[in-house]
């Protein structure tokens, strides 16, 4: 079984972040995001990072597609920063950034790339944030009225819309933990408000882009946490992997919210998990309205998720500790490419929609060696192990529509600053030079038709 061997029409793409590589933080008008004030305070951003120039993908967006088209990338998902477009939020929009993306998607159509849109990922206006952000009902509608005003600007080229870029974690670590913008650190009860909230807000969005866009396909790209079996062949550990993965941990801080149920079961059965209503009533009773659910529900195309690792358990339902000695990337994440198969089967069997990997990767120690390449082996031997779980689920039937590396380059790593390096193109933050890594040249022998 050959990883060369997908589907014809299986979609190959890479991925970024609109915070993470445009730069021009505070250029053309834009706004400030929670992500620029965040990244002023100290002792926040590893090194006193920024990304006020990131990888100033802004103004080079240009070369940055000329390489995409020399590599053959079939497929770009990118972020529209909402700051740039609407700098307070609500009210005024900002021509020259709507404009730089309505540039962008026709070099990317012009390269032959399919563009897959973000509408957020991450970057709130932070005039937004001042008015209540998430904890604000109202954010749902500010949010709609966002969408309506890129979606109308581009939706006569984009079809493929993504409306959250994995709400689990910039609640959970921005508004639990507090360790991501904007710091917080609310009650179990209070982020439970904020993840109403948004999944309102993609209900509503959902809506203005059926109106907005002809043909358009739409889903959210979640954080998978997923639980694997340690014994794939005892079914008493298959199972409790499974309900691992599809019911909530009440473990009492920001680990809660990367259940799939507050996202997944919202938005495909209607309803959150029956547990909310015994641990949190006044949630149910003060913040869900008449009609929110159905509004919540309208029909999405498509489950995307993005994976990196996950937990192996036993069949008591019990977490296997990780073995003496093994793998880990850069960043100290587990290598576990498994979870990629028994992710998409749980998710297939649970919720029965065509799914996308929206991202996948891993941060390595990648430097420009002497002879000015960047030799990735590791990310080769990576990517092969967790694309192999991929075809394994494919072979078995279940509909994944598509593939995203993370990411296209390296960029601003939220927390981590630019310490972590998880891209197919080296970013030489001083110069802003870029090198295509060996990584960049195995994978479009794999996404470059054959014939």
């Amino acid at each position: 079984m050959s990883i060369h061997d997908f589907p014809k029409d299986f979609i190959w793409g890479a991925a970024t972040a609109a915070a993470q590589i445009e730069g021009a933080a505070s250029e053309d008008g834009k706004g400030e995001s929670v992500w620029d004030v965040f990244a002023r305070q100290p002792g926040k951003i590893f090194g006193g990072h920024t990304p006020q120039t990131a990888c100033d993908f802004y103004h080079r967006w240009r070369d940055d597609l000329a390489l995409m088209k020399a590599a053959g990338l079939p497929a770009f998902r990118f972020s529209v920063s909402w700051p740039r477009v609407i700098p307070d939020g609500t009210g005024r929009v900002n021509a020259r950034g709507l404009d730089f993306y309505d540039q962008l998607i026709d070099g990317l159509l012009d390269a032959g790339i399919r563009p897959f849109v973000t509408l957020f990922h991450w970057d709130l206006p932070q005039a937004i944030h001042d008015r209540g952000g998430w904890m604000e009902r109202e954010i749902a509608d500010w949010f709609a009225n966002y969408t309506k005003v890129v979606t109308t600007k581009l939706g006569d080229r984009v079809k493929d819309w993504i409306t959250f870029n994995e709400p689990a974690i910039f609640l959970g670590h921005g508004h639990r933990a507090g360790v991501h913008a904007p710091g917080l650190t609310l009650s179990e009860a209070d982020v439970l408000r904020c993840v109403h909230h948004v999944n309102l807000a993609h209900g509503r969005a959902t809506s203005v882009i059926r109106e907005t866009v002809e043909d358009s396909r739409i889903g959210m790209a979640h954080v998978a946490y997923i639980a694997m079996p340690a014994d794939p062949e005892n079914p008493h550990s298959v199972e409790a992997a499974r309900m691992a993965t599809l019911e909530p941990e009440w473990t009492g801080d920001h680990r809660l919210f990367l259940s799939h149920t507050w996202w997944m079961d919202p938005v495909f059965k209607g309803r959150y998990p029956e547990s909310l209503s015994q641990r949190h009533p006044q949630v149910i009773d003060e913040v869900i309205q008449d009609g929110d659910m159905e509004e919540i529900s309208r029909s999405v195309d498509f489950n995307g998720f993005n994976y990196y690792f996950g937990r192996r358990i036993s069949a008591d339902g019990s977490v296997v500790d990780p073995a003496p000695g093994e793998p880990r990337t850069a960043f100290g994440w587990p290598i576990h490419p498994e979870g990629l198969y028994w992710g998409t089967r749980f998710f297939h069997e649970a919720y029965g929609r065509p799914q996308y990997v929206f991202e996948n990767g891993l941060s390595s120690m990648d430097w420009v060696a002497v002879d000015e390449k960047v030799h990735d082996l590791m990310r080769i031997d990576f990517l092969t192990r967790y694309l192999k779980e991929l075809h394994r689920a494919i072979g078995e039937g279940i509909p994944l529509k598509g593939w995203f590396h993370w990411s296209w380059m390296d960029n601003f790593e939220w927390a981590d600053g630019y310490k972590e390096r998880f891209g197919l193109v080296h970013v030489d933050y001083a110069t802003q030079v870029r090198t295509a890594k060996d990584s960049l040249e195995w994978l479009a022998g794999i996404w470059k038709p054959t014939s």
